[in-house]
């Protein structure tokens, strides 16, 4: 960064990304802007922003991850008091973006909350979103201003490449019909074979695997998705891929939303890895599983989006370019 740009961009970090923020100003070579949120006796959320920030070009670090009301209720207030503080630019920075399994209407009187969401922090004044791996990509155009939407498949994908002779035969095991596309890019990647779990649910919270089509014996198994929620479809597939033979089984994914059982179920040594990034911050609740867990860093990838957009240039073509392939 320039000094121009030290001048001129502003990142500011919610309660909700702070770790992250920080990372991501080192490696731009810059300061997380002073400012804070507090909040009233009664729970009301209060933002002061510290330093001047009129004509700048301000980004806001912000999961809106567990509590997810909470996260979602500061950001909006971030961007406001941003937007009255005359900033040039706002952009929220969502690495892991809550409600997106809300994008559709499935059944009759239901709601879609990913759109109610993209119109509040539209008419909150935010200028323009920066996502990493949404749970559906036609979230993209619930929002009428410009969406950044970048992937984590990058820095995935080189820490596998870093460990394939390690994994030696390797089967890239999609844990239902949906996933296949992810698993079969990653197969691609790394010259791998692909399994596919046909899976049953029987209830809200109940889901059988009750068959497996592809070869898994004698093999080592790797399971990627966007993000683990309660881990049962993940912990059903990886003992099927076991029963089948399978010498090892990592499980991969984004967003490590893990709720409910899911810490229990991930610490079974079905699981000999669990790896995840660092869109949602790291929390006690994650100690039982300390020994199998590696978190890989987004904040290089996410700088460089912050940088391009600062500098009005192509955000796709740091996928082109190679300078996203870093975990560091």
């Amino acid at each position: 960064m320039t000094v121009a740009d030290r001048d001129t961009l502003r990142i500011f970090a919610g309660s909700g990304g702070k770790e992250l923020a920080e990372s991501m100003a080192q490696h731009l070579n810059l300061r997380v802007s002073s400012g804070s949120a507090d909040r009233f006796p009664d729970g009301e959320v209060i933002v002061r922003v510290q330093e001047d920030v009129r004509g700048r070009d301000c980004f806001v670090v912000q999961s809106t991850c567990e509590p997810v009301n909470d996260r979602l209720v500061e950001l909006l207030v971030w961007i406001d008091c941003l937007r009255r503080a005359s900033a040039r630019r706002i952009t929220a920075v969502i690495p892991y973006f809550g409600y997106a399994r809300q994008d559709r209407k499935d059944e009759g009187r239901v709601p879609i909350t990913a759109k109610l969401v993209a119109n509040m922090l539209t008419e909150a004044g935010a200028d323009r979103v920066l996502c990493l791996d949404l749970h559906a990509a036609q979230i993209q155009g619930f929002f009428d201003i410009p969406v950044d939407h970048v992937t984590a498949v990058p820095i995935f994908r080189s820490r596998f490449e870093k460990a394939r002779e390690e994994l030696g035969d390797l089967t890239l095991v999609s844990p239902d019909v949906g996933n296949v596309k992810t698993a079969n890019l990653y197969a691609d990647a790394l010259g791998a074979d692909l399994a596919i779990v046909d899976k049953r649910r029987q209830s809200g919270d109940k889901v059988v695997s009750r068959n497996l089509i592809g070869d898994v014996d004698g093999r080592s198994v790797l399971m990627v998705d966007d993000m683990i929620s309660t881990a049962g479809t993940l912990t059903e597939a990886a003992r099927l891929c076991r029963e089948r033979g399978a010498t090892r089984v990592w499980a991969a994914a984004t967003h490590a939303v893990f709720v409910g059982p899911a810490i229990e179920r991930l610490a079974d040594p079905v699981f000999e890895r669990v790896l995840i990034s660092d869109t949602i911050p790291d929390r006690p609740r994650l100690d039982p599983i300390r020994d199998k867990l590696e978190i890989l860093s987004t904040a290089r990838l996410l700088g460089e989006a912050v940088h391009r957009i600062h500098h009005d240039l192509s955000v796709s073509a740091l996928f082109r370019s190679g300078k996203s392939n870093s975990s560091s």
